[in-house]
């Protein structure tokens, strides 16, 4: 497993973050997912976060990226939400056809925190400390 570090830690933080088109719908293929992609790239460089995989399907991406603790991750996420929005329907102004009041990303987004290890595997090597 490849650790990064700071000046005073060593740290592995993967997440895989999924957003949605509002209402499922489906505006991307693989130009509008390029487009989201570069914007995820250039924004991250700001928050200190590195995009490791991407995918999309026609009403959604998958994001596996890597981040630092000190990351604000919500933060990162709204203003990525905000500004894509903004500039996806601006770039493509044939999705403003199939979307709804202008809005581009459901509120919602799923974050899950992705490690090299299962929980029961840690959890057994925390009991097993101290231990000979």
């Amino acid at each position: 497993m490849k650790l990064d570090n700071n000046h005073h830690s060593v740290l592995s933080m993967y997440y895989h973050l999924v957003l949605v088109v509002k209402y499922r719908r489906e505006v991307f293929d693989d130009k509008v997912s390029d487009y989201a992609k570069d914007m995820f790239v250039k924004l991250g460089e700001t928050y200190n976060i590195s995009l490791v995989e991407w995918n999309h399907d026609k009403d959604h991406v998958h994001i596996l990226f890597q981040a630092h603790p000190n990351t604000a991750l919500s933060t990162f996420i709204n203003a990525y939400k905000s500004a894509s929005s903004r500039l996806i329907k601006c770039d493509f102004p044939q999705i403003r056809k199939k979307l709804w009041k202008e809005m581009f990303w459901s509120r919602s987004f799923c974050l899950l925190t992705t490690g090299g290890s299962p929980i029961h595997i840690v959890k057994k090597y925390m009991e097993n400390q101290g231990m000979k």
